[in-house]
């Protein structure tokens, strides 16, 4: 663990992939809440996925302090992501996507929190208008629901890795964001918190770390229909590998025979996730091994 008086050093990721305009937007924003010391911003890194423009080139030239580095193809969020913190410097990680810029203090308002308590593997930061998150497990799904925007930390179910702060020695024993099951995007952020919370760290969401809301400029740049496919099949995958209480998954299997009956279309979603089936088995069976806290017990915090 990162210990109370290690000297804290902040690596900034941001995936990126096309819209250079919010770099040219939002990168100016990041440099100037580096230059604030008791940030402790080591470097910000642009993870470039491939891009269909000349982001690349264009950070390159108009932000030379910026680190660039390259996907030759588009291989989706995760791997952006996950590439971008292997590569880092930093001992703690804080991810922006790229239409998210920062307050001046952002992190320099809640960096002692996160420090005096080395069971916190991360925080949300605070969008105008957003607050914590809620997980419940509602007729045989996992769902998560918004919380209130509170004035004081509060637990939160996930952490939004659009705008977020993470230690990188539990991000890496995590092993990062799952790839292999959540790309191109949609549920891999819930994932890694969920996972991070059946092993006994804990997760905030903290009012005093202020970024610009996320506008999902990328995510907007896929069709309506693709998102909703998408997101229902990542659904479906992160319960399948990630819920091992043998009560709450005959539930589930209920509550999805049930779904099927009442919205046949519905099965289209199921195949697309029954692909990828034997990686879900295969993850599972590590979650039933290195879990320490129940389903159940996560599902009772966010009980109202």
């Amino acid at each position: 663990m990162i210990s109370h008086d290690e000297k804290p050093s902040i690596s900034i990721v941001i995936p990126h992939y096309g819209g250079k305009e919010l770099l040219a937007k939002n990168l100016p924003r990041d440099i100037e809440a580096q230059q604030n010391p008791n940030n402790c911003i080591q470097e910000i890194i642009v993870v470039d996925d491939g891009s269909p423009d000349d982001s690349a080139s264009f950070v390159k030239k108009n932000f030379p302090s910026v680190r660039l580095i390259k996907h030759k193809v588009n291989r989706g969020f995760s791997a952006a992501v996950n590439t971008g913190v292997r590569m880092s410097k930093g001992n703690y990680i804080v991810l922006l996507n790229n239409d998210v810029f920062p307050e001046k203090n952002f992190i320099e308002n809640i960096l002692p929190f996160m420090r005096k308590d080395p069971s916190i593997f991360a925080i949300s930061f605070h969008e105008s208008g957003y607050g914590w998150s809620k997980g419940d497990f509602k007729d045989g799904f996992i769902v998560y629901l918004p919380g209130t925007e509170d004035s004081t930390p509060h637990h939160t179910f996930f952490i939004n890795a659009g705008g977020a702060i993470y230690r990188k020695n539990i991000w890496m024993s995590l092993g990062g964001m799952d790839e292999s099951l959540f790309s191109p995007a949609y549920w891999e952020d819930v994932d890694i918190s969920y996972r991070a919370l059946k092993r006994g760290h804990r997760l905030f969401w903290h009012p005093d770390a202020n970024v610009s809301p996320n506008l999902s400029a990328t995510v907007n740049r896929i069709s309506k229909k693709k998102f909703s496919k998408i997101q229902e099949r990542n659904q479906l995958l992160f319960i399948w590998k990630n819920l091992v209480s043998p009560q709450l998954f005959r539930k589930h299997m209920a509550g999805l025979l049930k779904r099927i009956l009442t919205h046949p279309g519905y099965l289209a979603i199921v195949f697309m996730a029954a692909k990828k089936l034997r990686i879900v088995l295969r993850e599972r069976k590590k979650e039933s091994k290195e879990g320490v806290v129940s389903d159940e017990a996560i599902f009772a915090r966010f009980k109202t």
